[in-house]
């Protein structure tokens, strides 16, 4: 009898064991800490966004890097420099030719290890389905032995490795079938679930590279309403909320569990004309609009303090940033402007041509809740010298500018302009003919030489002497109206450690960021 309970104890123990191995094969619902300290608290977190993804796909967005899923193999600090991520190391061969050495040990989420072999598929799916990248890197072909990845560009690229820094460049591993819904990268954390247009849930992935997160778990939700965010937080419903309209700022500043941060951004708000139409097509009347914005008044008022006007696309402290002044305000200039235009103000007191009076569709969107307020600013300082803006707010502001072209005049519009410390990416992606930013359709054929030329230039002091020369013609042409250089303004519940917002706006949950 003694024998027949131990042999059932030894059989249970063996069962239970077995059990308990299972679970941790299959399922990240225990992380390691936990199992060793089964009384310590999870750690989790809640982070809110305004700008919401079609997908995770990691090619396609920029959420899997700023979620923690997905990494590149640089990236810049606080002051902007390249520094590795998962190369460790690299060398320019040749002026075509750059060499990674990959960092050891990496392992995807699935368990799987990151070599070049990996890299390199990943590449070749991120050139296939992001137009984006493909302008950037121009790359010819790629080679992986081992741990060491070679790119060949098609032309000499100096910005190469600055563009590197892209989110579309994060490696995942490619054969997920999921790649959209769940993509399989290296980072600190890895997903559980997500739900489009509301959600992602990650866990954190105990194998990172870089040490385990503090965090157990975190979820990243998409709001476009900034008014909501600044509620969710007050409420506790987030821990950190992006975007915070200034007018709430008194509200998180008068409870006790809360903060803001206000920083400088790589950020510009301006207005983007629609070249397509032929009212736009005269510069007197770019020149006319853009004299009607009172770049100081929006700084402190619309903005509360949290800008400064804008004298260009890049902020001043960058190099290559026109150091001129910024447009004056000049109701009385731009009603001159449009009579050179053609344009005489008609017994309505409105300016009108040929028997037309002078009206355009201004396009704008909610996610950063400073830009409505902007056009609403416009359209009564264009009614003051006859000029109907009508207002037109969007959802998804991008996809409606693409599949709307012959509907709107001119949008309130915001980019990172230098989101990587190099300018080029800016004149690439928002004024050749082919750039995925040029919503407005700008063709202006001594820019584009003169970017091409850029693209093509290694000589640090030469490329900042072309960049401001583009710059300078930008203006001149007035191919968009700047308006302010934004802050990034951050709500953030007191329990959040050891994290900070960055001026870069891609690393937001980190392996470091932790909770009291």
């Amino acid at each position: 009898m003694l024998f027949s309970t131990l042999i059932i104890l030894l059989f249970n123990f063996i069962a239970v064991a077995c059990s308990t191995s299972e679970n941790e094969t299959i399922s990240h619902e225990q992380p390691e800490e936990e199992t060793l300290n089964p009384e310590r608290k999870e750690k989790s977190i809640t982070l809110l966004y305004g700008i919401v993804p079609a997908s995770l796909d990691p090619h396609l967005e920029w959420i899997p890097v700023r979620a923690g899923i997905t990494e590149t193999l640089v990236r810049v600090d606080e002051n902007l420099q390249i520094q590795p991520w998962l190369a460790e190391s690299w060398q320019q061969e040749d002026e075509k030719t750059w060499i990674f050495k990959l960092r050891e040990n990496v392992l995807f989420h699935d368990g799987s290890t990151m070599d070049a072999e990996a890299v390199k598929r990943s590449f070749e799916r991120a050139l296939e389905v992001s137009k984006a990248l493909q302008s950037l890197l121009k790359i010819e072909k790629m080679e992986a032995e081992g741990l060491e990845i070679t790119f060949k560009t098609l032309d000499a690229n100096p910005a190469f490795l600055s563009e590197l820094v892209h989110t579309h460049s994060s490696i995942a591993q490619v054969d997920s079938d999921k790649i959209d819904q769940a993509p399989i990268g290296t980072g600190p954390f890895k997903v559980t679930s997500y739900t489009q247009d509301v959600e992602v849930h990650v866990e954190r992935f105990n194998q990172y590279w870089d040490g385990p997160a503090k965090l157990d778990r975190a979820t990243f939700k998409f709001n476009t309403d900034g008014n909501v965010r600044a509620l969710a937080l007050q409420a506790k419903d987030a821990d950190i909320a992006y975007h915070i309209p200034v007018e709430s700022l008194q509200s998180i500043s008068n409870n006790e569990q809360l903060h803001w941060e206000s920083i400088p951004s790589l950020r510009v708000h301006f207005v983007l004309f629609n070249s397509k139409k032929p009212e736009m097509q005269d510069v007197n009347v770019r020149k006319a609009i853009d004299a009607l914005i009172n770049r100081p008044v929006i700084a402190s008022t619309i903005m509360d303090g949290h800008a400064t006007p804008a004298n260009g696309p890049f902020p001043s402290n960058l190099s290559f940033a026109s150091q001129d002044s910024y447009t004056a305000f000049d109701p009385e200039h731009a009603k001159s402007l449009l009579e050179k235009a053609g344009y005489i103000v008609n017994n309505s007191g409105k300016m009108e041509k040929e028997g037309k009076v002078l009206s355009f569709k201004l396009v704008t969107y909610a996610v950063r809740p400073e830009l409505p307020l902007i056009a609403q600013y416009l359209q009564a300082e264009a009614a003051r010298i006859g000029v109907n803006l009508e207002i037109m707010t969007v959802e998804n502001v991008d996809s409606y500018l693409n599949e709307h072209l012959d509907e709107w005049d001119m949008v309130t519009y915001s980019n990172l302009t230098a989101p990587r410390g190099d300018g080029g990416y800016f004149f690439n992606v928002a004024f050749l003919p082919e750039g995925t930013l040029n919503l407005g359709q700008i063709n202006l054929p001594e820019l584009n030489t003169l970017v091409e030329e850029i693209n093509k230039t290694s000589d640090k002091e030469q490329r900042i002497k072309l960049k401001k020369e583009a710059v300078d013609m930008m203006r001149d042409k007035v191919l968009h109206s700047y308006i302010v250089f934004p802050h990034i303004i951050v709500g953030i519940n007191d329990r959040v450690t050891n994290w900070k917002p960055g001026a870069e706006e891609i690393y937001m949950l980190t392996n470091k960021l932790d909770v009291k």
